[in-house]
């Protein structure tokens, strides 16, 4: 039986270089599924050993990862901070490997929690090291797609636990999409410490929400990829300003910079960075589901109708909007349902991932290698580790 993937056959994707990319995108909602059915067998006993570290002593718990993986703390992180009452912080693998000092606090117990696709990229590896020297009481959390990594070896059984991710979300493709999307799904359920009962109907409604993406606006997105737009402004407020930064990278990343991309937070975007609006321009609104939030939203997009507007605006929230001021309107459920902003943020980057595929196929680039000049490699190379001196 012939298979397809994003409405195209599997044979014609291996033709134009796109086959991984496109299986990969297409069965998140499946493999969250699977994630979740790993959870169920791990999460007692990771959850024992974060629970044990943070109830003796008031800690810094830091996200980590190098590139994509670190945009997983972005969406987390204040979510984190603002439900659980602990101290969650984000921080690049990339940032802190230049200034430790900036992150790392040598007196106040550290939970570093590392997500990494590979588990090999050398800031991600040199983070954990530096957090092995710099501070006097620290554990490690490793979400990760793969188990042979450099990040999985070098924690030891007394001051890690590792979260091992099914063999399907190690994407073979450049971009990470199934990797980024599992992983931050993990991070949610493994750091916000709720019961896994209570989150099972949560769970069941966001796979439903990327199956009934991926049934009802492929059309519409590969449309739009045919269109003439050479910049997009992606925006994001709170844990969907993460979305944004994550869906402005796989654009310009599955495009080879053909498409340059630029995120911010709704509010944000009024204090300069709305010059960069021109004919050519894709605007997308990453909404909330937060009515007060949508208040400030909904002000923005109408101070941009109102100017430059650009050649099309696109709309991705949860529910469908009753509005006339855009060109598309994503959304996830017909239903009076509601899942959190986390979730909702790591499903609102589904967009985007497609998107930049079929641009990239209309580019005539092909998505799984879309880097011509091999710029842009799966693991970052040419990254030399020095010492850091106390």
């Amino acid at each position: 039986m012939n298979s397809s993937y994003l409405g195209i056959s599997a044979s014609d994707l291996t033709r134009r270089g796109g086959i991984h990319t496109a299986r990969e995108i297409a069965g998140q909602p499946d493999l969250w599924s699977a994630v979740w059915d790993a959870l169920q067998q791990s999460y007692g006993s990771i959850r024992l050993f974060i629970d044990d570290f943070i109830a003796r002593r008031e800690c810094d718990i830091i996200l980590t990862g190098a590139g994509t993986s670190a945009f997983i703390g972005e969406i987390l992180a204040g979510w984190l901070d603002g439900t659980t009452g602990l101290r969650f912080r984000a921080a690049a693998t990339t940032d802190i490997v230049t200034h430790p000092h900036l992150v790392l606090n040598r007196t106040r117990p550290t939970l570093l929690v590392s997500f990494a696709r590979s588990g090999n990229s050398p800031e991600s590896v040199a983070t954990m090291e530096l957090a092995n020297q710099l501070c006097r009481n620290v554990a490690h959390l490793v979400i990760t797609c793969n188990p042979e990594g450099q990040l999985v070896k070098r924690i030891s059984s007394n001051n890690g636990v590792s979260f091992l991710l099914p063999p399907e979300a190690d994407d073979k493709s450049l971009a990470m999409t199934g990797s980024f999307t599992a992983m931050t799904f993990a991070g949610l359920i493994l750091l916000g410490g709720m019961p896994l009962e209570s989150m099972q109907s949560a769970v069941k409604n966001f796979v439903e929400y990327g199956k009934y993406f991926f049934t009802h606006f492929l059309p519409g997105l590969r449309n739009l990829a045919d269109s003439s737009f050479h910049r997009a402004v992606f925006l994001g407020s709170g844990p969907m300003q993460g979305s944004a930064c994550e869906s402005h990278l796989k654009l310009q990343e599955l495009t080879d910079g053909h498409v340059i991309c630029k995120f911010d937070s709704f509010l944000g975007f009024r204090h300069g960075p709305k010059a960069v609006i021109n004919r050519d321009t894709l605007n997308v609104f990453l909404f909330s589901s937060d009515q007060y939030v949508s208040l400030y939203e909904a002000d923005l997009v109408s101070d941009i109708n109102r100017s430059e507007k650009g050649l099309f605006r696109l709309g991705i929230s949860e529910q469908k909007l009753k509005r006339a001021d855009l060109d598309l309107n994503i959304y996830f459920t017909e239903k009076a349902t509601r899942i959190s902003e986390p979730l909702l943020a790591i499903v609102s980057v589904l967009p985007a991932q497609v998107l930049g595929f079929f641009k990239s196929l209309a580019l005539g680039l092909m998505p799984d290698t879309p880097s011509v000049s091999g710029t842009i490699t799966r693991v970052v190379q040419g990254v030399h580790i020095y010492d850091y001196k106390l």
